[in-house]
């Protein structure tokens, strides 16, 4: 039986599979634009692997794009998981969402995350089985992040342990990732690489917080935002915080890696830049400013991927 809200559609809701799982991603995780971006995580979490231990060249391709159908369809399980872990709340506040007005159902997206999983691991066993290690204990923290760790109630009561225990799952995919290069190769981790953990761990946090802040006027009962936690000027001000404790610990990936001043220069330019909105969000609270904070943590993400991996690789790969 089809679930219908007043949010419904349908005529959608009625459709082939393919067509509401099209709908499903490009509402709750459009592949193209996050498979972008966690490609550019992962080239960036390997490239960085690699200019730690002095090699000039990127691994091999197939490794790298056989390796990204692992960390973006990891992302894709994030997504499901979450799905069936906020399921009660998503029904009584959220019901605009797919999953609430019958677009797709739990069940479905059981099947989806089944069939995804199934070929991760062939897919991992076949290539590079040793990845399989990494893999699930990937898999065995997001189950547990599904469980909220046996704890719901406490979390969230504590949501900076929330957002803390949820924030993990970044760089252990990114511990995967690396692992492509390191793993591989039969070496150990670059020490350095607790750096790129780090930021990858605070880019998690700035996205989480970043995506959270609205205008009074858009706040929702039963949806958690900083705004509504913390207020407005306290929720922006932390997200700056966030913003330069992740620039500080980009700057000490930088410095173990070997960059020069090049590297500091886009750093503080990308800082200025996207920081700039929620200077602005503190004199003027408009809906539009919230958004393009929201876009900003996105891009932040993006650039410092890019600045303490994927950039240097590349000017290595050109100009070497």
């Amino acid at each position: 039986m089809i679930k219908m809200n007043e949010f419904s559609n349908l005529e959608d809701n009625n459709a082939s599979f393919l067509k509401r799982f099209y709908i499903y991603q490009k509402e709750r995780f459009p592949l193209f634009g996050h498979g972008l971006l966690v490609a550019s995580f992962s080239f960036s979490a390997i490239a960085y692997s690699r200019i730690c231990r002095g090699e000039k060249e990127f691994v091999n391709w197939e490794i790298y794009l056989t390796g990204i159908f692992t960390t973006i369809t990891l992302f894709l399980l994030v997504r499901i998981f979450d799905e069936f872990k906020d399921a009660e709340d998503d029904a009584k506040y959220r019901k605009e969402l797919a999953v609430p007005r019958g677009l797709m159902s739990l069940k479905e997206l059981a099947i989806i995350g089944v069939v995804v999983a199934f070929f991760q691991i062939i897919i991992n066993l076949f290539f590079f089985p040793k990845m399989l290690i990494i893999y699930f204990i990937v898999i065995a923290y997001l189950s547990l992040m599904g469980k909220e760790f046996f704890i719901p109630e406490w979390l969230k009561k504590n949501q900076f342990w929330y957002v803390t225990s949820h924030m993990l799952i970044i760089p252990l995919i990114d511990v995967y990732a690396s692992g492509l290069d390191w793993l591989l190769e039969g070496v150990s981790a670059p020490k350095g690489l607790i750096f790129f953990f780090a930021v990858s761990f605070m880019n998690g946090i700035v996205l989480e917080i970043g995506r959270k802040i609205r205008t009074p006027e858009k706040e929702s009962e039963g949806v958690l935002t900083y705004t509504g936690m913390l207020g407005a000027n306290r929720a922006v001000m932390l997200w700056i915080l966030i913003l330069l404790l992740t620039l500080s610990l980009s700057i000490s990936a930088c410095i173990f890696a070997g960059y020069g001043m090049t590297a500091f220069i886009v750093l503080g330019f990308i800082f200025i830049l996207c920081a700039t909105p929620a200077f602005l969000f503190l004199k003027y609270k408009t809906n539009k400013l919230s958004k393009m904070i929201e876009y900003a943590s996105a891009l932040w993400t993006i650039a410092m991927y890019l600045t303490l991996g994927g950039g240097p690789m590349i000017s290595k790969l050109l100009f070497n």
